[in-house]
């Protein structure tokens, strides 16, 4: 039953609510919500929350998760650490849209008080996440939050590291070397992303994944994600995951976000440009009624997430430029 969890999740079928599982159990605590419980799990296993889904159009991690939880139930795979396996905004996902009324990934804030599907489903997730992390108080949290992106890019897998206090333990950024992600975006900026919540508000070492592009169902190569895959199954079965020195990937740290203030607001490059393309100073990137016009000032920027038909108030993109890795992650 396992391994048709995402199917019968999405085709809004029956499911045996519990059963058994190389090493554990596994529990349906709701739509599109799996927990997986070790039945000895060490000390030093982490609690790991994996999303995907949370943007409807992307479905190659969809179709990773489906490959991990088949082999837990195949017995491939013996189960190590406490999981929540988490499918995000399940309404986009069935009709194949990045969001049915606005982007569930903005909203996973405490005390929000925004109504409509993906606000409810929001508030759904992060009460999952918070119960989650309660039962397993005391363990290492991790949160992988899978993505793919809309737009080719010069990095093609990349993580963000959502702003917060907490420090990103530096085995993870070799963790992530190790899963072949190519770059490391380290936001500005409260951002309310699902990764974010994660970390803010639960201290956990969490990212935003992008794994490729964005592709229907059927339609995604899924040999250059192997790497993640496996580092998945490690985390899953608390074995040693392949690491690498954090200086094989690429690091970069926003300086500024452009917003779409007005309804005329447009970018000034080819809606194609890939994620990571630079820009020289004196380059115009944007125009806006209201927030007037962006041009690159003295040093180059890396333009990423651009995207000029986001919502009155939203984020148009990101400008980045390059940084050093963790001192401490080599």
């Amino acid at each position: 039953m396992l391994a048709e969890w995402l199917s019968t999740t999405l085709d809004d079928a029956p499911a045996a609510p519990a059963g058994e599982l190389l090493g554990g159990r596994y529990r349906i605590l709701g739509p599109g919500l799996l927990e997986l419980t070790p039945a000895s799990p060490s000390p030093t296993a982490p609690a790991l929350v994996v999303s995907a889904g949370i943007h409807g159009n992307e479905t190659a991690p969809i179709e990773l998760l489906g490959d991990l939880l088949a082999r837990l139930e195949a017995g491939r795979l013996t189960l190590g650490a406490p999981t929540l396996v988490i499918l995000g905004n399940l309404e986009a996902i069935r009709a194949g849209t990045r969001f049915v009324e606005t982007n569930l990934n903005r909203l996973f804030r405490r005390g929000l008080d925004a109504r409509g599907r993906e606000a409810d489903r929001a508030r759904e997730l992060m009460a999952a996440v918070d119960a989650f992390y309660s039962r397993h108080d005391g363990r290492p949290r991790v949160h992988h939050d899978l993505h793919t992106a809309i737009r080719d890019s010069q990095y093609p897998r990349f993580a963000v590291e959502p702003f917060a206090e907490a420090e990103t333990p530096a085995e993870q950024w070799r963790q992530l070397a190790g899963a072949d992600i190519q770059a490391v975006l380290h936001q500005h900026t409260h951002s309310w992303t699902f990764s974010h919540y994660s970390k803010h508000y639960h201290g956990a070492a969490a990212f935003t994944l992008e794994l490729g592009r964005a592709l229907p169902f059927g339609h995604n190569d899924l040999a250059p994600l192997a790497p993640m895959g496996a580092l998945l199954a490690a985390l899953v079965a608390d074995t040693p995951p392949v690491e690498r020195p954090a200086s094989e990937m690429a690091f970069f740290r926003v300086e500024h976000e452009l917003k779409r203030q007005a309804e005329d607001f447009r970018l000034c490059f080819a809606e194609a440009t890939p994620n990571f393309t630079e820009f020289a100073p004196g380059t115009r990137l944007a125009e806006d009624a209201v927030g007037g016009a962006f041009t690159v000032e003295a040093a180059p920027l890396r333009v990423v997430f651009p995207n000029a038909r986001v919502e009155i108030g939203a984020r148009a993109a990101l400008l980045v430029s390059a940084t050093t890795p963790p001192d401490d992650a080599t």
